[in-house]
């Protein structure tokens, strides 16, 4: 499988284009980034490692019956997946509060959660990737209905 055209690049990666338009390959970057990409540097092996961690995390998910996108690992940096409708929603799993749910609601750090959390944020570097609703995912029609919600909080959990 060769790359034809470049479709999309990220921070983290490029999305390249194949001669079945069925399939991509995404092309891990060394790049590195901090603060919404306002610190930029980049580290050699980053792209490498963070393809063997995604290959790892696919299958394991494949083995478990969870469907993903993944077809095979092609290089130390470039794996082939299917072509998917790209959905801006962050899903954030937590099982224990830190970071900014300990910030934001005074949860003490590292305290262990009575029940899975499951939140959304908005994939939107220029707004800050903020916290998004239930309403808030169909106003901006990032879901056709609650539903596709509901089943993105049963596949997270």
């Amino acid at each position: 499988m060769t790359k034809t055209s470049l479709l999309y690049e990220g921070k983290a990666k490029k999305i390249w284009k194949t001669e079945d338009e069925n399939l991509l390959i995404s092309e891990f970057k060394d790049s590195l980034t901090a603060f919404n990409g306002e610190k930029k540097s980049s580290e050699e092996g980053k792209g490498a490692l963070n393809n063997q961690i995604s290959t790892e995390l696919f299958k394991y998910l494949n083995e478990k019956g969870i469907p993903t996108h993944y077809v095979d690992t092609l290089d130390e940096n470039n794996m082939l997946h299917k072509a998917a409708e790209v959905i801006y929603i962050e899903v954030i799993v937590r099982n224990i509060a830190t970071g900014s749910l300990s910030r934001n609601l005074g949860i003490e750090d590292k305290t262990v959660l009575p029940f899975t959390l499951v939140e959304f944020d908005y994939k939107n570097d220029a707004l800050g990737d903020p916290k998004l609703n239930d309403q808030h995912c169909l106003i901006l029609n990032l879901v056709n209905d609650t539903s596709e919600l509901d089943y993105i909080r049963f596949m997270a959990r």
